[in-house]
């Protein structure tokens, strides 16, 4: 959405080199020119879209996935999530997918909560987070990622609200899908 403001706060890139070209992420540098004519260097990081999913089973218990983070160097716990990629040609293509792989469920019912960059101010990764309820498991099981180890782990509401304060649900999706989900108990839903 276009404001009053773009104009006084636009840079404009007049370079942009690459850096690093991985599997998951591109890094670039990018020379800039400011609104008042100076210059600046810009590290940029481009990745995939993705989703995160906040899956309430029947129970009214979140599944979390406990796994090894290799840039925090600790096991984390977080909700099921996944970037888009070629398979997928709608979000929800991507829910369905990374429901099936990470939990072996698919959801009856989902909807979108929020969409929300992951890292604005180096990154242009684009999350959206859905609500998943009515889980089943799946007919068909899609194959796993090769390099993933993940524990599932249900908790309840209070169990995640323990988990909150103490900090231990450090991770932004994360943290964001639990708010989300005591938003939706303190409105009675």
């Amino acid at each position: 959405m276009a404001s009053q403001y773009d104009d006084k706060f636009r840079e404009r890139v007049i370079s942009e080199e690459e850096q690093y070209d991985g599997h998951i992420v591109r890094v670039t540098e990018q020379t800039v020119v400011l609104p008042d004519g100076r210059q600046a260097k810009r590290d940029v990081v481009y990745h995939a879209d993705a989703i995160g999913v906040l899956a309430l089973t029947a129970d009214d218990e979140m599944i979390l996935e406990r796994q090894w983070r290799a840039p925090v160097k600790k096991v984390t716990l977080e909700i099921p999530a996944g970037k888009m990629d070629d398979r997928d040609t709608d979000p929800l293509d991507t829910v369905n997918r990374e429901l099936n792989e990470e939990t072996r469920l698919q959801a009856g019912h989902v909807e979108k909560i929020a969409g929300f960059y992951t890292s604005i101010g180096f990154a242009d990764e684009f999350m959206t987070l859905y609500l998943a309820t009515d889980l089943v498991p799946v007919g068909t099981e899609l194959p796993q990622d090769d390099d993933e180890q993940i524990d599932l782990v249900t908790v309840d509401f209070a169990e995640a609200t323990r988990l909150f304060e103490a900090g231990e649900l450090d991770d932004g999706k994360t943290a964001m899908a639990y708010l989300y989900w005591k938003t939706l108990r303190l409105a009675g839903k």
